[in-house]
């Protein structure tokens, strides 16, 4: 088996918008195999570069890269969702910049052990933070009844076919308990039509990002952090967020909304006097998200569902 080696989506679009300042504080909430980090430290010479994760592999690896480019930076083993705790108890009150880059990383795909690919046989897991978490696919899989399990994969997968697959995993499970990756996606096919099977979508995958955004509490998780990173924020502070299913652009595009939208500014502009100033903290720095290339896609195929949100602290 060949891993494929990471490759941040969006790179260079993200690192833009953030507009790093030489001697600015900056977070990355997604450390992974400190794609962007590296490109951050790169620009922060008199700064520093706060790398959060909550796995601790991607800790230990991403340490080793960054050392090559700088000694500026204190990586951090926690959930994002923690942030302000994190940054505090670091004696950090106020940061420049912060980027998300969510999802899951391509060596936690590849890695068989890890449970999270619908492409390799290897124990149902899915846990980013081996550590802290007990709740497994395994366990999901094995435990929850027929209504929950339709649920996790309507709610956090969009999978049409959720009763079906559920109704299947419970027959299966009644006769032997589930307990690898290949044995639950070859229940998944069994439970989807052939015009679903037929296309170039792997028939797994939704059901696979539900579990995996469940079991890690990722929807709630994100909530909580970007709240509290907006109010971290400096002014002319920015927040990037590269998002992949659409739980997240939902939770992104709500939280933005409600810091950039007054609610009474269409009737103040209909107003005829030119003294009215409308308040903002927060402003989006682009209007709508973006998208990755063709290019970029055909060079990466985990990026054709990325999408890059930005908002910048106004005052």
């Amino acid at each position: 088996m060949t891993t494929q080696e990471h490759i941040s989506v969006l790179l260079n679009e993200s690192i833009d918008l953030l507009n790093i300042k030489e001697n600015g504080i900056y977070v990355d909430c997604t450390l992974g195999r400190a794609g962007h980090s590296v490109e951050i430290l790169k620009k922060i010479h008199k700064g520093h570069l706060y790398a959060i994760d909550q796995d601790q592999t991607a800790v230990y690896a991403s340490k080793n890269i960054l050392s090559k480019y700088g000694k500026n930076f204190t990586v951090l083993q926690g959930n994002f969702s923690d942030i302000k705790l994190i940054l505090i108890l670091n004696k950090v009150e106020k940061v420049d910049g912060i980027i998300y880059d969510l999802g899951v990383s391509s060596p936690q795909l590849d890695n068989p052990n890890r449970g999270f690919s619908y492409r390799y046989d290897a124990p149902l897991d899915m846990r980013m933070d081996i550590d802290n978490n007990q709740l497994t696919a395994k366990e999901i899989v094995n435990t929850f009844n027929e209504q929950q399990l339709a649920d996790i994969f309507y709610k956090y997968g969009d999978e049409k076919f959720s009763y079906n697959i559920a109704k299947n995993i419970i027959k299966q499970r009644n006769v032997k308990e589930i307990n690898t990756t290949l044995e639950l996606v070859e229940i998944i096919k069994q439970s989807l039509p052939q015009k679903i099977l037929k296309q170039k979508k792997h028939p797994a995958k939704k059901v696979f990002q539900a579990l995996r955004v469940f079991i890690n509490n990722e929807i709630d998780a994100l909530k909580k952090s970007l709240i509290q990173s907006l109010e971290l924020l400096n002014s002319d502070g920015r927040l990037i967020v590269i998002s992949f299913q659409s739980q997240e652009e939902k939770v992104i595009k709500d939280i933005f909304k409600a810091k950039t939208i007054n609610k009474t500014e269409k009737f103040l502009l209909k107003l005829p006097s030119n003294d009215i100033q409308i308040k903002k903290d927060f402003e989006l720095l682009i209007k709508k998200p973006i998208k990755p290339s063709e290019k970029e896609i055909s060079q990466n195929r985990r990026a054709h569902s990325a999408k890059l949100w930005a908002i910048k602290k106004v005052v």
